[in-house]
């Protein structure tokens, strides 16, 4: 039945053509932004997946910066280590040259106060963005702590440390103490002919040609706190190479889950790039669909003529 009051023909044309505008809008969203699901009424599991997996990526990219600060400051401190054993390589030469009978010790002692001066500077001189562990008061803080990892597990978060034991690193007692491996009190003032109780002040300038024993202990007490030291060395190199393993797996961790994000939120532009040329034949087809049912009216008014 054809009417003048409805047109059924137009209005289907008309709500075809809205549906097709209708999607080449939300097409045309997908082009322009990128993303398949840019909203939670796109989809609302995944757009709340990908909100709190992006955030947690914020905060691995935290965690990476304090891994790098991290890395950096364990690296000077292990540089000024092994700088450390060099220093302690020359004055052990020094103090078995004394040893030889008619020496002039004095000016061995010479060479030992400046070598003993340069381990003061390493120490104090082993500063990174304010921290030095080298140099440092242990009866305050006894370690440092390094942030290496974020986790969310059960809906709770944890964020994960490494530790550095400072004790165990530490070659001068910033506080004025003896707890340090290059200060403490290794009974050297107890040996005939020297001063000092430690490395960093032991003098030899008194001792003579009877006093041979005490060359042989006091090169002892030298290697002993050569031995420290490259403790701390090690234990500096094993958690540099911890820090410099878990930067990769950050790193790493980090590009996974965008992958991921990706696969959920990410449009697919072939795809989109289709759909629409789909639907702007669509609209073309619907368009003219709603003319020739509009036009149904005026082929009514020629049956009055």
């Amino acid at each position: 039945m054809s009417s003048l009051m409805t047109n059924a023909s137009a209005m289907t044309a008309l709500q075809t053509l809205n549906s097709t505008n209708k999607s080449m809008s939300e097409v045309q969203s997908r082009i322009s932004t990128g993303y398949r699901v840019n909203g939670a009424e796109d989809n609302a599991a995944y757009w709340s997946i990908a909100t709190t997996m992006r955030s947690d990526n914020m905060a691995l990219s935290a965690v990476e910066d304090a891994l790098g600060l991290g890395a950096a400051t364990i690296d000077v401190m292990y540089t000024s280590m092994e700088s450390t054993v060099d220093v302690m390589n020359e004055i052990k030469a020094k103090v078995v040259a004394a040893s030889s009978e008619g020496v002039d010790r004095a000016k061995i002692q010479s060479d030992i106060t400046e070598l003993q001066n340069q381990l003061q500077t390493i120490g104090d001189s082993s500063v990174f963005n304010g921290e030095n562990w080298l140099s440092s008061d242990v009866t305050t803080v006894t370690t440092a702590e390094i942030v290496s990892s974020f986790t969310r597990a059960g809906g709770s978060v944890d964020i994960q440390t490494t530790s550095v034991d400072l004790t165990a690193v530490q070659l001068y007692d910033s506080a004025g103490g003896t707890t340090g491996i290059l200060d403490q009190d290794r009974g050297f003032a107890a040996l005939a002919g020297i001063t000092g109780d430690g490395i960093a002040d032991f003098d030899i300038s008194a001792l003579t040609d009877a006093d041979a024993a005490s060359i042989d202990t006091l090169v002892a007490g030298i290697d002993a706190a050569l031995e420290d030291i490259t403790d701390a060395a090690t234990l500096l190199g094993s958690v540099k190479s911890r820090v410099d393993l878990q930067m990769d797996f950050v790193s790493e961790l980090t590009d996974a889950i965008d992958r991921g994000v990706g696969q959920l939120v990410d449009a697919d532009m072939n795809e989109e790039s289709t759909r629409l040329q789909a639907l702007q034949v669509q609209q073309q087809l619907g368009i003219q669909a709603l003319s020739i049912a509009n036009s149904n009216s005026q082929n009514i008014l020629s049956l009055f003529q």
